[in-house]
C-alpha cells in the first residue's frame, strides 16, 4: 500500500523536522557535495545581482530573494552545475 505524504506528517512537529532535516545536510555535507557533482546538463549561470538597498523591506524583496534561491536549487536539481556567487563583483 502507498502511504500519503500527510499520514507520515501525522503528529510530527515541522519545526523538529526542519531541525533533523538541517543537521542530517550539516552532518553529510549535502550542499557541498552538490557543488563537487557531475553536471550532464552543463553549466547554468544565475546572476544574483547587489543585495537590496532600496528602503523598507516590503513583498518584492520576500519575492526576488525566493527567486533567487528557488532557481539555483531547481537547475541544480536538474543536473546543471550552477555556481554560486553574490553580487556583481565577483
Amino acid at each position: 500500500m502507498i502511504s500519503r505524504m500527510d499520514d507520515n506528517l501525522k503528529d510530527k512537529n515541522p519545526a523538529e523536522a526542519e531541525k533533523g532535516i538541517l543537521k542530517f545536510w550539516q552532518e553529510n555535507k549535502i550542499f557541498e557535495k552538490t557543488l563537487k557533482k557531475d553536471a550532464p546538463s552543463g553549466e547554468f549561470i544565475f546572476y544574483d545581482g547587489p543585495p537590496f538597498a532600496n528602503g523598507l523591506p516590503h513583498y518584492g524583496h520576500i519575492l526576488a530573494s525566493v527567486i533567487k534561491d528557488v532557481i539555483p536549487r531547481y537547475k541544480t536539481m536538474r543536473g546543471y552545475k550552477v555556481p554560486r556567487r553574490w553580487g556583481w563583483d565577483c
